[in-house]
């Protein structure tokens, strides 16, 4: 059981600028690192910045395509460095709200934990108000999920920012570099979208699809790729079972 996250200081930097470049939608990115002492320690050393499919004040989603992208980023790493780097985990913001994972953020998690026991989730609560001080602040919770039959619960893991001194530092940087471009990329995107539908819709179908046809297809791409990490987790599982035979 995982007790205990090692977070290198340059990758906390990375998460905290990229929480901190977007005030009204959250934010998510994924965690590249190692898994030590029979899967009781991991330590992050790199991310990976994701392009985001939705922004949502509540809520994030990303393509499969940039999964695998990040998958691939882990094995070049791995390769260059001669180390057994990996997809350890991920991180999203929560702007103007708690630090808490909220159910959703929990079933994701535990999604993630069917398929890797060690996997961590990583929560930046940021444009957040000190109550007593009224000074800006910022909170940073690491949580894995417990499942209790219909929903899932928080675990919170230990985590502990460390310096890091190896040869990742400068690629963690150039991680940093590449914020801009990524924001940029997303509001093209968005207003390409926007183009297009004002060619093709009137004013009344453009609100009807905001209000009623956009929410529904929404929830069923989300409920589709959680169908999808579901029966990845449950092959995997199979597999298992059956080598035991």
């Amino acid at each position: 059981m995982l007790n205990k996250v090692l977070l290198s200081s340059d990758v906390a930097l990375v998460c905290m600028q990229h929480a901190l470049s977007t005030e009204k939608e959250e934010i998510m990115g994924l965690l590249i690192g190692e898994v030590h002492n029979n899967n009781t320690l991991v330590s992050i050393v790199s991310s990976v910045i994701l392009r985001r499919l939705d922004k949502k004040p509540d809520r994030v989603e990303i393509s499969e395509e940039q999964l695998v992208q990040a998958t691939l980023r882990a094995e070049e790493l791995a390769n260059e460095l001669g180390r057994p780097l990996r997809v350890v985990g991920w991180y999203h913001s929560h702007p103007h709200i708690t630090v808490w994972p909220s159910h959703v953020d929990l079933a994701t998690q535990f999604m993630y934990q069917r398929m890797d026991s060690s996997f961590v989730g990583i929560i930046f609560a940021v444009f957040l108000t000190d109550q007593a001080s009224k000074a800006p602040s910022v909170q940073v919770t690491c949580f894995q999920s417990v499942n209790e039959g219909s929903s899932q619960s928080r675990r919170e893991i230990e985590m502990e920012i460390i310096n890091n001194s190896d040869s990742l530092v400068s690629n963690n940087f150039e991680t940093l570099t590449q914020l801009p471009t990524i924001l940029k990329e997303e509001e093209d995107e968005a207003y390409n979208n926007e183009a297009i539908q004002s060619e093709d819709d009137d004013i009344i179908n453009r609100q009807h699809n905001a209000a009623m046809s956009r929410p529904m297809l929404e929830a069923l791409v989300a409920r589709n790729a959680l169908n999808s990490i579901r029966l990845k987790a449950l092959k995997k599982q199979h597999k298992e079972m059956m080598t035991k035979l």
